[in-house]
């Protein structure tokens, strides 16, 4: 999961995230209504709901790895987005929502999908190829510190402070601490790490261009990240078509694991996100960010046997505790 996309309630999960990012900043009331409604049908308090969120975006990372068994890597990432988009198109059919309308919003939300989804989904599940799935979820949690790095070239209208700019550095330490850097990067696939760090960096790139071209526009966050994701899901498919071969079977653990990672990673994940917004605000939801890469190193050994050295869980933490200092804000000065 990753930060909030300001000034709006809502926020782009992780690749999860992970997750598909939103493809919109807008739509506050209308997200509001619907959290409110479903409050009011007794939905599981959002404490419950928070966890369920950590764990499903978490377990991500170990779906994707159990999907690359059976399937090639654009073929996961296809999946995803396409199990993802049915989700949400159901829930705008229920609820009778149109898509988002307009040449000009369908073109950026194309370069949305492009940088949100297909690229960085389809660059995780490359990465574990040859990477561990918690690996990976500790690279994804390296997205706020490449959204950082990116405000001090002025790609961001958000400008550092010093604290911030110390959690970047905290934040990179902890990475060269998991990749055990002391002993030459021994041990871990060069390749499949650069491909997971690509991947987390292709989020907060996609979360600036959103903002500057998606803010404002008319439609629910629904109903625009579900055009974000069909539209995710031709390009995926036109490149899968041209580069992979159509699977020969379809064996059942790793499609389950590509069904669920779509429909629930995605799908139903972010329908609890914009509730959890709109219910305890950016803030407290955007924490989830930080569960996620434990969530995933405990999955990867638990359930699939990863090995897990100390540098492992402690450059994790350096990676979270910089990524915390990233996404401090400096209190306005009131006037005297």
């Amino acid at each position: 999961m990753s930060a909030p996309a300001a000034p709006r309630p809502t926020l782009e999960p992780p690749s999860a995230t992970p997750a598909t990012a939103t493809a919109t900043t807008s739509a506050t009331a209308t997200a509001t209504a619907t959290a409110g409604a479903t409050r009011r049908r007794g939905l599981l308090d959002w404490r419950v709901r928070f966890a369920i969120l950590s764990v499903v975006w978490g377990f991500s990372f170990l779906l994707i790895k159990v999907g690359t068994e059976a399937y090639a890597p654009f073929q996961v990432a296809l999946g995803r987005v396409l199990f993802g988009a049915l989700a949400l198109m159901t829930v705008l059919l229920v609820r009778r929502e149109p898509l988002p309308r307009g040449l000009r919003t369908w073109g950026h939300l194309t370069v949305a999908a492009l940088l949100l989804n297909t690229a960085p989904f389809s660059l995780f599940a490359y990465a574990e190829l040859s990477i561990p799935s918690s690996l990976a979820g500790i690279c994804n949690a390296t997205s706020p510190l490449w959204g950082m790095a990116l405000s001090l070239v002025a790609l961001s209208e958000d400008r550092p402070t010093r604290r911030r700019f110390a959690g970047l550095g905290l934040g990179f330490l902890g990475v060269l601490t998991v990749l055990g850097a002391w002993h030459g990067f021994s041990g871990v696939d060069a390749k499949g790490t650069a491909f997971a760090l690509l991947a987390s960096l292709c989020y907060p790139i996609g979360w600036i261009y959103v903002r500057r071209t998606l803010a404002g526009t008319p439609g629910s966050p629904v109903a625009l990240t579900g055009g974000q994701l069909m539209v995710s899901t031709l390009q995926l498919a036109l490149v899968s078509a041209l580069f992979t071969s159509a699977p020969t079977s379809f064996p059942l653990w790793p499609t389950l694991s590509v069904i669920a990672l779509g429909a629930l990673g995605t799908g139903m994940a972010l329908q609890m996100q914009y509730g959890l917004v709109t219910e305890v605000g950016p803030t407290t939801a955007q924490m989830v960010t930080y569960f996620i890469p434990v969530i995933a190193t405990t999955a990867g050994v638990l359930v699939l046997g990863e090995q897990l050295h100390w540098n492992t869980p402690v450059g994790a933490a350096i990676v979270l505790a910089g990524a915390a200092l990233t996404q401090t804000r400096t209190a306005p000065r009131k006037p005297a």
